[in-house]
Parts: C-alpha cells; sequence; structure tokens
C-alpha cells in the first residue's frame, strides 16, 4: 500500500474583489510529499524513465517477494484563476482525460494555465492495483476561507494493472467548490492510495 499527500493550489476570486494590484498568471506550481508512515516511497520530482526491458535498480520488494508499489506525481492538479459572479457559492471541474476547465453555475474562468494531475505507479509486473482518491478535501487560503475538491476522477479502466514492465501511468481531476462565497489562494492536500488487489 501507498498513501501520497498531494498538495493543491488554487487562486479562487470571490466577486467583488478589489484591485491589489497585479493578479497571478496561474496558480502556484503543485509539489508531493510522502507521509512518514508510507511504507512505500513516494517521488515529487518525474522519475527517470525505466526501460521495458531492465530491472529497475532501485526497487524494493516485500517479504513475500513481490516487487513494492511506489507512486510518483508527475504533475498536480492546476484550475488556473475562477472569480465568483456574486455571493452565491460556484464550482468548476478539470477533466482527467483531457486537462479542461468546465465552469458551473455562479463561477467565471478568469483565465490562467488548468490541467489534469498526472501519476505513475510502479510495482509487480502485470498486477492489478486499487487506487483510491478522497471523496473530498477542504482547501485553505492564508486568510481562513476554505473551498473544496471533490468528485475525483481518473481515467482508469474498472480494474487498474501494472504493465510488463511494472508501469501504470493515470491522469485525475476534480471539482472545486466555493464555500460561503469567499475567495482566496487555496491550498491543501490529496491524499492518493494505492494498494495490490
Amino acid at each position: 500500500m501507498v498513501l501520497i499527500g498531494l498538495a493543491f493550489a488554487a487562486v479562487l476570486a470571490a466577486a467583488p474583489a478589489p484591485a491589489l494590484g497585479p493578479r497571478p498568471s496561474a496558480a502556484p506550481p503543485v509539489a508531493a510529499k510522502a507521509p512518514a508512515a508510507a511504507p512505500a516511497v513516494a517521488a515529487a520530482a518525474p522519475s527517470a524513465a525505466v526501460g521495458g526491458c531492465c530491472a529497475d535498480p532501485l526497487a524494493t520488494f516485500g517479504p513475500n517477494g513481490e516487487r513494492a508499489l511506489s507512486i510518483t506525481i508527475d504533475s498536480g492538479i492546476s484550475v488556473g484563476r475562477l472569480g465568483l459572479q456574486g455571493r452565491k457559492d460556484g464550482d468548476a471541474e478539470i477533466d482527467p482525460q483531457t486537462g479542461a476547465k468546465r465552469i458551473g453555475a455562479n463561477m467565471v474562468d478568469l483565465g490562467g494555465l488548468t490541467y489534469q494531475g498526472k501519476a505513475t505507479i510502479t510495482g509487480q509486473p502485470l498486477k492489478p492495483v486499487r487506487i483510491e482518491l478522497p471523496q473530498t478535501v477542504t482547501l485553505f487560503s492564508p486568510t481562513g476561507a476554505e473551498a473544496e475538491l471533490r468528485d475525483f476522477r481518473t481515467d482508469l479502466p474498472g480494474v487498474a494493472m501494472l504493465d510488463a514492465s511494472g508501469r501504470l501511468q493515470f491522469n485525475f481531476g476534480a471539482t472545486i467548490t466555493s464555500k460561503g462565497g469567499q475567495g482566496g489562494n487555496f491550498r491543501g492536500r490529496i491524499p492518493i492510495r494505492v494498494e495490490y488487489y
């Protein structure tokens, strides 16, 4: 089993927003860190490619001889900049397959770079794995405002399986919802759990 906390950042402006200087061009980059209790290694930076013909010299093995699972976050979710059209809450979603942003009711797109999250799992070749994303994650701004990520989705089939080289790449997306009609630069962690079936 692998558990990773993925940092998420989003900029959400409440309407009407006072002009406080130039706006950032995009949300800050997303970083990933593994909690200390994770039984396998998780990396924040893209990993070097491992050829299908050669064994991974850094692979670790469990007590039953299976290659231990690890997850690398290749990129995190970015929703760019969003704004509320009034004092009511709004939402927007990032599609896991295309990375496209879909704006929901009471929200307006203010630009910025948007893309879906991408991750790579490595482990025992040709083994099925279960990937669990949370139902919801609360995001916080430095001023105490909150937003919520929900409805996490992936582009994986019903049963995900590592390929012959022991790798599986997948994309994930979610819906961001404002709370209390407040804006801010929101951050949070998305726990991703991976285990063999």
